[in-house]
């Protein structure tokens, strides 16, 4: 009885044991198991964080082309006041039609006319009495230049203007005998001729009427050309344009700039040659908003030697800087290199 009650014990023993063990290795693996899932979560979201982060990285990268942009705009417009304005001598108009000129340019010099000089010599030869002007006097047509005693009749007679002007030359002394020489030289410069060289290439596109802006120290006089002659001797003919000279006081043999007026077309709105400026690639001009100036894109049409059509980037109610614009861009060039660095 006592061995079976033995045995019998020591199977109970060790079926405990066993199922205490499957028990323990059962939790173990469970818990690894929970403890891997655990992990494979943690990774999981480990790399899904990296792409929120690239989705603020490029909200910011897109934010600041934004700015830039912005920038960029700001870049383009500068603030001055309506005093400094007018004392750096920055000017607005409005744009408007115009009559754009086509032209085709022509060098020359200034001259008088025949009418307008003359050499007066003694009409009986006879010794010199007396001699009234000298070099730079003014006379008039009929004032007294000298008087002669006549060789032949002995009668003393007077030598009269014969036309108005300076007096530029003069070989008449008292006592001295007259010969055939010139006493006087007479110049009119009130009116002045500017002839200028058609080469052949121009001949068959300017003739007798056309208008002509003459260039001149400073000065632009426009006239018609009154005749064309050919030069002796030479390759061009001559187109010679009158003009009243009282105003500006020139001299014969100045040499002159001629745009000759071949073709005209009418636009609808054009602005000053002198006020488009360049920025970066871009050409237009400077509106005015009260105190600030913005640079402006526009599109351009056909030219003149003052204006340039506009097809399209400015109203006909918008001022822009007619005059000094290169000011405006300065100030904005030297406002971008201030940002740079």
């Amino acid at each position: 009885m006592k061995p079976f009650l033995f045995i019998t014990l020591l199977l109970l023993v060790f079926f405990s044991h066993n199922l205490s063990y499957a028990a323990k290795t059962h939790d173990h693996e469970a818990e690894h198991k929970h403890t891997d899932e655990h992990t494979d979560e943690e990774n999981h979201t480990h790399k899904e964080e990296p792409n929120h982060a690239e989705e603020h990285d490029h909200t910011d990268e897109h934010g600041d082309d934004h700015g830039e942009e912005n920038d960029h705009e700001e870049e383009l417009t500068t603030k001055i006041d309506h005093d400094m304005a007018a004392q750096v001598g920055i000017q607005t108009v409005l744009p408007r039609s115009q009559v754009l000129h086509q032209t085709i340019t022509s060098y020359g010099s200034l001259t008088t006319g025949p009418k307008q000089l003359s050499h007066v010599r003694a009409r009986y030869t006879g010794m010199i009495k007396s001699v009234k002007p000298s070099i730079g006097d003014v006379v008039k047509r009929g004032d007294l230049l000298a008087r002669v005693e006549s060789n032949e009749s002995l009668k003393v007679y007077n030598i009269l203007a014969p036309i108005s002007g300076t007096i530029i030359q003069r070989h008449a002394n008292t006592g001295e005998v007259t010969q055939n020489q010139v006493l006087f030289s007479i110049a009119n410069f009130e009116t002045l001729w500017a002839d200028f060289r058609i080469y052949h290439a121009q001949q068959s596109q300017v003739s007798a009427g056309q208008t002509v802006n003459i260039n001149v120290n400073e000065h632009v006089i426009t006239g018609k050309i009154a005749h064309i002659i050919p030069a002796l001797n030479k390759p061009y003919q001559l187109a010679r344009v009158q003009f009243n000279n009282l105003v500006y006081g020139l001299s014969p043999g100045l040499l002159v700039e001629g745009y000759i007026v071949i073709g005209e077309f009418p636009v609808k709105l054009a602005v000053v040659k002198s006020a488009i400026q360049s920025m970066g690639q871009q050409r237009g001009v400077f509106i005015q908003k009260g105190n600030q100036y913005e640079f402006t894109l526009l599109q351009f049409g056909r030219s003149d030697d003052t204006y340039t059509e506009v097809l399209s980037g400015l109203a006909a109610s918008q001022a822009y800087v007619s005059k000094n614009s290169y000011l405006i861009k300065a100030d904005i060039e030297k406002s971008e290199a201030e940002h740079e660095h």
